[in-house]
């Protein structure tokens, strides 16, 4: 057996992103920049029938402040049931939290929230512990809040926060690579390991099953899992692919 078959599998989470009722992609992170993927619950579906065990589930539309689409992904939610569910997006208050949680996901990414009301993040990360990951969204070290068109801080001040609240897992996307296709940011996330003992989720860039088995060798410094999305509905590979590579 080879170093690389020895290493821990990375968790593949493939992504159905929802804006208008539309499966969608982005180009980093930019509102207006959506190409249109079709039904989302097909979407969910699809990963599940290629062996997904997770899938990271994104209401664009809450976001961005300007509508929601929970109707149709408590129907994608419903549709894989017995796949893993993270979902992300607008989920900023205790009503929303708790509609999330009632949706059925397994876990809840929470992203401006956790910038913006820092002790309410951290009242909720005390109550729900592994149900709660908080996502961090950067450009270079400076965090992006409100779909991506404010800044939120530095990215290590807010660490050393979320760190002494005892959040249990960071999703880390570098927006300036999301929905590029140019590769993710392997120093960016290195760095990430060494300032927490937190499983890490990277997030952004993903072009390749070369990409996958440069992230698969940061498993044991602490790179738990990947979101993939653009890559895949552009058939740069299969997921069935990605996930041979991830070590299954």
């Amino acid at each position: 057996m080879n170093d690389f078959a020895a290493t821990p599998r990375l968790i593949l989470l493939p992504a159905v992103d929802v804006a208008a009722g539309q499966a969608v992609r982005l180009t980093q992170g930019a509102a207006g920049s959506e190409t249109g993927y079709g039904d989302p619950v097909d979407a969910a579906l699809e990963w599940a029938r290629q062996g997904a065990e997770w899938i990271h589930l994104v209401d664009l539309d809450a976001a961005f402040g300007r509508g929601s689409n929970a109707v149709v992904l408590r129907k994608a939610i419903k549709a894989v049931k017995g796949v893993q569910v993270e979902l992300s997006g607008g989920i900023r208050d205790d009503a929303t939290l708790e509609a999330a949680l009632e949706s059925g996901a397994a876990r809840i990414n929470l992203g401006t929230a956790a910038l913006e009301n820092p002790e309410w993040a951290a009242d909720v990360i005390g109550r729900y512990g592994e149900a709660i990951a908080v996502g961090l969204d950067v450009r270079g070290t400076t965090l992006a809040a409100r779909g991506w068109t404010r800044e939120g801080g530095d990215l290590w001040d807010v660490l050393g926060r979320l760190e002494e609240a005892n959040c249990s897992r960071y999703v880390v996307t570098d927006v300036t690579k999301d929905g590029t296709l140019r590769g993710p940011n392997l120093e960016l996330l290195r760095e990430m390991t060494t300032r927490t003992p937190k499983p890490v989720v990277a997030s952004g860039g993903i072009s390749s099953l070369d990409d996958i088995a440069a992230l698969r060798e940061l498993v044991p410094l602490g790179v738990e899992g990947a979101i993939v999305g653009k890559a895949l509905y552009a058939g740069a590979f299969t997921l069935a692919e990605a996930l041979d590579v991830a070590g299954r």
